[in-house]
């Protein structure tokens, strides 16, 4: 199966006044359900707002994001496929 990138939309109440400490324990528990589900899906990173996440990830399917959020207890409240990625670079 193709690996696709999606962005996950997760709703966490007050997660942009989480310490650094508790973010990386967080990271943690992710890297532990990651190590779980390997090679079918992997974390690129995450952009956090005040009450969401926005996660960023290569993933066989939704099927693989969601048993990650099980596995690790994070809500995966909208999961997206990634059609195409915009940047400066792309003009021609």
């Amino acid at each position: 199966m193709a690996v696709k990138r999606y962005v996950i939309e997760r709703e966490i109440p007050n997660i942009g006044a989480t310490s650094e400490q508790d973010l990386s324990g967080a990271a943690g528990t992710s890297n532990d359900a990651l190590a779980k589900l390997a090679p079918r899906v992997q974390w690129e990173h995450s952009y956090v707002t005040a009450d969401k996440t926005f996660c960023v990830y290569l993933a066989e399917g939704e099927d693989a994001i969601r048993e990650h959020a099980e596995l690790s207890g994070f809500p995966a409240s909208v999961i997206t496929v990634v059609k195409t990625v915009l940047d400066p670079t792309s003009e021609r």
